[in-house]
């Protein structure tokens, strides 16, 4: 099965940009993806053979996230464990017969670090909620998490550290969850490559320079590992400041 992940950064847009040409030639089973930034009613996409759960932030022009999957699901949750109204609109769970798939746009902290609080409440409930899903049934975790974990996973790491996103928090909480019986799949493939980025600055010529973070993620569950078959990051696909990743496994729905 293939499973893409996406932070467009704004669907309508990434609309404007070949979404929709990316879209039907990668032809993916699962199409996740983050920042959507509307609200019900303002997209409308025919994509013919999939069905469609979007969960809207209250707040217009803001954080989103959305699933576009040709396999129904046995059930759908947006929130966090018992948290079912999340205002924000940064989770979406589908449930499969075989595993559960979590789609998230985890809250960036700030430049001022202001929102760091809120953000390491939000990766506590996540580590909490998502290996309580794995004592059920295998989990893929995707999206944009908005951490650079090590130091390979971004161009300049001695002079971002302590910034938003490659903090000692955050870094740490990311940490956790791995070496809870979870797996960073680009990095158990490869995990010493360097310059594998999925965002850049729109400053000047910085993607070009290919100076840039590692922050979109497919993780799952240790025992997927070997289920695993093709991990990827699409950086030369456009439309937004961050990139498409693929993830292959051998899973049925």
């Amino acid at each position: 099965m293939k499973f893409i992940s996406w932070n467009v950064n704004g669907i309508r847009a990434c609309l404007t940009k070949g979404f929709l040409n990316y879209f039907e030639n990668v032809d993916a089973d699962f199409f996740c993806i983050q920042e959507t930034k509307c609200q019900d009613g303002q997209v409308h996409l025919d994509l013919e053979g999939y069905y469609q759960y979007w969960n809207y932030a209250q707040k217009k022009g803001y954080s989103g996230t959305a699933i576009f999957t040709k396999h129904k699901p046995m059930s759908v949750r947006y929130g966090v464990g018992e948290e079912v109204d999340e205002v924000e609109g940064r989770i979406i769970t589908l449930e499969y017969d075989q595993f559960y798939l979590v789609n998230v746009y985890t809250p960036n902290s700030q430049r001022d670090l202001a929102r760091l609080p809120y953000r390491l409440e939000w990766e506590e409930k996540i580590f909490d909620y998502l290996n309580e899903l794995d004592k059920d049934k295998p989990v893929i975790y995707c999206g944009d998490l908005n951490v650079a974990h090590t130091e390979i996973d971004l161009k300049n790491a001695k002079s971002n550290v302590g910034n938003s996103g490659f903090t000692f928090e955050e870094r740490g909480k990311m940490s956790e969850l791995l070496s809870s019986g979870f797996t960073d799949t680009f990095r158990y493939k490869y995990p010493d490559k360097t310059d594998s980025y999925t965002w850049w600055s729109y400053m000047n010529k910085v993607r070009e320079r290919n100076i840039g973070w590692r922050i979109d993620y497919f993780i799952v569950s240790d025992r997927l590992r070997n289920s695993i078959n093709k991990v990827d990051i699409h950086s030369d696909v456009l439309g937004s400041d961050h990139c498409p990743i693929l993830l292959e496994i051998e899973l049925n729905s």
